[in-house]
């Protein structure tokens, strides 16, 4: 075990194709595994999203980010992507922004890719880099470059995100697996469809930081705005989504359950608002906390009782298998999560309900169960952790480890 260890933390070059801006408050697989790889002594060039679907002609928000993204984009052509932090580069790419469907945009956005990526790599002189990537849509970007091994995870059905074009994305992603040396997908549906085009396609679920949400299992103070609220309280973290919660849900459980309150810390985004949301408000026992950030969140979680996954099943949702699982579960919290397809075989420290009945009693029982202790809460997580997913998934790449994960 620690001759593949030293192996795979080897420094090399990565270039990383993201789905999410570097900025992005709700850090992903994308910015944890270019910081962890950097850490370990790699140099990474991350890559923004290259947009996946056509911006909203009625959103302030996308077309917001689309002037920040060209700016950003020019200064990455004009001076260089810069450095982030130690080991990661973050490059804007310049690209129009729509009508991704056309022969001529698409030609054009990916020759301006591969330009950049060329001129950046010449720049700094990065050497047959490992390709990782989260989308399909940088294969023609990459076509000149002298590359290591490419891999592809899949962490979302993103063929099924809003405004995506199906087609398009289809036959790009088709071509990426067949491809690509290894495939990597946190939900056993996507490793059925990728391992249909990809022999070497394995199953790794998401994975926490361990040490970091492990701080909300340790005594200690909890905010201010959370002591005021009297207990039990019942907690969901992240992005206030109309389309991944389920808030007609967590309505009907906060009117059933007056005595319990409900902690939401997140804030919605542009375009995935919820009609629920100011009714939910309304209610004495619902608190909305705002966002908070990564650093503050174990100082939250401390003071919770138990963790929510109250996913709305649709055909983007129902194959994810939330990072918030094992967050909740290092930070000594009970889960309890709607029916998706993760829930389906027993996990350590999780209830499951899928209509209001179910989901209210799910709850109860972790509530009488209590919180998890550090220990139980180190062994509900087990080798779950960035650092040790890193070391199988790099094994497997460059063939110095068997997984020890069932494959296809």
């Amino acid at each position: 075990m620690a001759e593949i260890r030293d192996a795979v933390n080897q420094p090399r070059d990565c270039i990383l194709f993201s789905t999410a801006d570097w900025t992005e408050p709700y850090w992903t697989n994308k910015q944890h595994t270019a910081r962890i790889l950097a850490q370990r002594g790699w140099r990474v060039l991350y890559v923004e999203s290259v947009g996946l679907r056509t911006p909203k002609l009625g959103s302030a928000r996308d077309w917001k980010r689309l002037w920040r993204r060209f700016w950003s984009g020019l200064r990455s052509v004009v001076i260089g992507p810069p450095l982030r932090e130690p080991g990661v580069w973050v490059l804007s790419p310049l690209m129009f922004p729509s009508k991704h469907h056309l022969p001529v945009m698409r030609r054009f956005n990916q020759a301006m890719l591969r330009w950049t990526l060329s001129r950046f790599a010449l720049a700094h002189r990065f050497s047959e880099p490992l390709i990782w990537t989260y989308h399909p849509f940088m294969l023609d970007g990459i076509s000149t470059l002298e590359r290591g091994p490419l891999v592809y995870h899949c962490v979302d059905d993103l063929v099924a995100i809003p405004g995506v074009d199906v087609a398009a994305f289809v036959r790009a992603e088709h071509d990426l697996l067949e491809r690509s040396e290894a495939v990597f997908t946190t939900a056993a549906a996507l490793k059925a469809r990728c391992s249909q085009h990809n022999g070497n396609t394995h199953f790794f679920a998401n994975v926490v930081d361990a040490a970091h949400f492990g701080r909300a299992t340790l005594p200690g103070a909890i905010p201010a705005d959370l002591a005021a609220i009297a207990g039990p309280r019942i907690v969901y973290h992240g992005v206030l989504s109309d389309f991944k919660v389920d808030f007609q849900l967590i309505l009907d459980a906060a009117n059933a359950r007056p005595n319990w309150h409900f902690i939401f810390i997140g804030e919605e985004r542009e375009g995935q608002r919820s009609a629920f949301v100011p009714r939910l408000s309304k209610l004495p026992n619902v608190h909305f906390l705002g966002y908070r950030s990564y650093q503050q969140l174990p100082e939250y979680l401390r003071g919770m009782d138990v963790g929510l996954l109250p996913t709305l099943l649709n055909d983007y949702t129902r194959s994810m298998f939330p990072m918030k699982f094992y967050e909740y579960l290092a930070a000594g919290l009970p889960v309890v999560s709607t029916p998706l397809d993760f829930a389906r075989s027993p996990l350590a420290g999780l209830q499951v309900g899928g209509d209001l009945d179910a989901f209210l009693h799910a709850i109860t029982v972790q509530l009488e169960g209590g919180r998890l202790s550090a220990a139980d809460a180190q062994a509900a997580v087990g080798d779950n952790t960035w650092e040790r997913r890193l070391e199988k998934m790099l094994g497997i790449v460059f063939h110095l480890e068997q997984p020890d994960v069932e494959r296809v």
